[in-house]
């Protein structure tokens, strides 16, 4: 692959296109910071709304709500342009939170919560679509530290800010915080990005992003609630798999006669995106492996506070950023084939550390693993979605990113569900069956349990080195 030196005066925030990054860094940051902010604010809110049975769904909604619009939106911006539909999801977005703000229930702020996953499907998927339109290959890598650095700042920035606003203020500006920089993303957008888009008729594929949301909505919340609600084998989890395996045959039915599908036949066919989707979906495990069990480990086996546990995790939050904002050079010199493959090499080590990981351990011993798995996604990452970006054409291009960031999400899901399988089997296998509450499983019981799932992770990560070989070599970028 050809290297031309792209100076950062050329894309940075100063350049001709810097207000449109600006606006996409802005937008984004909604989003990751969101995913973090409201961690700190749960007992807050709880204290004020009660409802503590409840309050896991406002983790849960915002991301079935999330998960299940990623695809429509990247059709849509894929036949209308990026611009309506990010203006939407911003929209969304910020109109949830403002009623998030102002709710007056757990239940209220649950509905309130879906709105803004609603918005939120289309904020990072359309953002990282506009950074494939207006950046080459050569200067998205320079571009890839501005998005970086948001993740980076979002870790460390968002449960602080969840923790003051809970403290001195009010759990309420968590949401309302979000209005003045959604609002100011949305002008910038309106103000600063043009794009021609072709102006013609469309056949809206409505039966299919009926099939696929309603059908999504089920697989994910069987997916995120089984083994947690409701046993594996209720008849509750049977039926949601049942209705849900229907709706999605159905939607495959319809697409391959949709004049404009939602989901098209080619993105299963393609060898980029599917390696791009595939490793995405790996990492969605992971991360929700690590997400979950790392803190709990620390807090209930290590003995630590939240505070230090909650950094412990953070760990990976810092190494995803800084080696996705340095990849582009790597890349751009060896390919994104042998930059996925490092990737996943140092994911592996990082997945392995964890296996050192025991009762006598310092905290620093529990983050380190973290911070090595957190830089080996970000060279596996990152890279994929700008491989799949760069294999197709502006009109294929929502839904390349649409399709990674969606398989990320079933990811995710998929990670809670088979990692909250081997916890309970350890536990349910200590205590003689049955799963007491968390307060009352001691750290002999919990250690062996988080101690399979690291294991699993461990398993799971050298399935990141298998997937880099599915990308080939070299990606030929189509003319505009």
């Amino acid at each position: 692959m050809a290297v031309n030196e792209v100076s950062r005066a050329s894309v940075g925030l100063r350049s001709e296109r810097g207000p449109v990054l600006l606006a996409v860094m802005l937008s984004m940051s909604l989003v990751a910071i969101d995913s973090t902010i409201l961690a700190t604010a749960v007992p807050a809110v709880v204290s004020d709304l009660g409802g503590f049975s409840q309050f896991p769904w406002l983790f849960s909604v915002y991301l079935l709500t999330q998960a299940v619009t990623v695809p429509i939106y990247a059709k849509l911006a894929d036949l209308y342009g990026r611009k309506p539909v990010m203006l939407v999801g911003i929209g969304l977005f910020v109109l949830g939170s403002l009623l998030c703000g102002i709710a007056w229930g757990m239940t209220s702020l649950i509905v309130f919560r879906a709105l803004q996953g609603i918005g939120a499907g289309a904020v990072q998927p359309i953002g990282q679509t506009i950074i494939g339109d207006i950046y080459t290959v050569e200067e998205r890598a320079k571009v890839q530290g501005y998005l970086a650095s948001i993740w980076a700042i979002s870790a460390v920035l968002g449960p602080t800010l969840g923790g003051l606003f809970s403290d001195y203020l009010s759990w309420r500006w968590v949401f309302l915080v979000n209005l003045p920089v959604g609002i100011a993303a949305a002008v910038m957008f309106w103000r600063g990005f043009h794009e021609n888009v072709e102006r013609r008729q469309h056949r809206i594929d409505y039966a299919g992003a009926v099939l696929l949301t309603v059908g999504g909505l089920l697989l994910l919340l069987a997916l995120l609630e089984g083994g947690v609600r409701w046993s594996w084998t209720s008849a509750t989890s049977i039926t949601l798999f049942a209705a849900a395996v229907v709706l999605l045959t159905g939607f495959a039915f319809v697409e391959r006669r949709a004049a404009e599908p939602v989901l098209p036949s080619w993105v299963f066919r393609h060898r980029v995106v599917v390696a791009a989707m595939t490793t995405t979906l790996i990492v969605g495990v992971l991360m929700m492996g690590m997400t979950t069990y790392v803190p709990l480990y620390g807090q209930s086996v290590l003995g630590h506070g939240a505070v230090a546990s909650g950094l412990a995790l953070a760990a990976i939050a810092l190494g995803w950023p800084l080696s996705a904002s340095n990849s582009g050079r790597l890349y751009l010199t060896v390919g994104f084939r042998t930059t996925m493959l490092i990737g996943g090499a140092v994911s592996t080590a990082g997945a392995s550390l964890l296996l050192l990981v025991g009762p006598g351990s310092s905290i620093f011993v529990l983050a380190a693993p973290c911070f090595v798995m957190g830089l080996g996604f970000g060279l596996v990452a990152s890279p994929a979605i700008i491989a799949a970006q760069s294999a197709v054409s502006w009109q294929q291009r929502g839904v390349a990113t649409g399709s990674t960031m969606f398989s990320r999400s079933i990811g995710s899901a998929v990670g809670v569900a088979a990692f909250g399988a081997i916890v309970n089997g350890v536990v349910a296998s200590h205590v003689g069956g049955g799963i007491p509450d968390l307060e009352h499983l001691t750290p002999t019981v919990l250690e062996p349990a988080i101690h399979a799932v690291f294991v699993a992770s461990a398993v799971v990560a050298v399935a990141l080195l298998v997937v880099g070989f599915l990308m080939p070599r070299r990606i030929e970028e189509p003319e505009a």
